[in-house]
């Protein structure tokens, strides 16, 4: 029989800022994760872009929110924008007024 494979030193602190090996996550660090991944994925090639992301607290992702105040100074660092609203329809007007900065003339 193999060997199995050996883990490599994890500390959960690496849950964001870990770029091999294995992370556990939760289901809601991992949609955080994913923008953190992508913002690192767009400095490593080139594009100059920043993020951003809206929530309110009633979501069926509410403890997403919770997670981003978690990381703020993180999400600085990654050029990524938290803006917590008060309900559905200021979030979803604030990510499409993100999306239409560079359509007006």
């Amino acid at each position: 029989m193999g060997q199995m494979p050996l883990l490599d030193a994890y500390q959960l602190s690496e849950r964001y800022s870990r770029e091999r090996g294995r992370v556990f996550l939760t289901g809601t660090q991992a949609i955080v994760r994913i923008a953190l991944d992508q913002a690192r994925r767009d400095r490593a090639s080139g594009p100059n872009t920043a993020g951003f992301i809206s929530g309110y607290r009633g979501s069926p992702l509410g403890g997403v929110d919770l997670e981003l105040w978690k990381i703020g100074a993180l999400l600085k660092d990654s050029r990524i924008e938290f803006l917590p609203a008060v309900n559905e329809d200021l979030a979803a007007t604030a990510v499409l007024g993100s999306q239409q900065v560079e359509t007006q003339n």
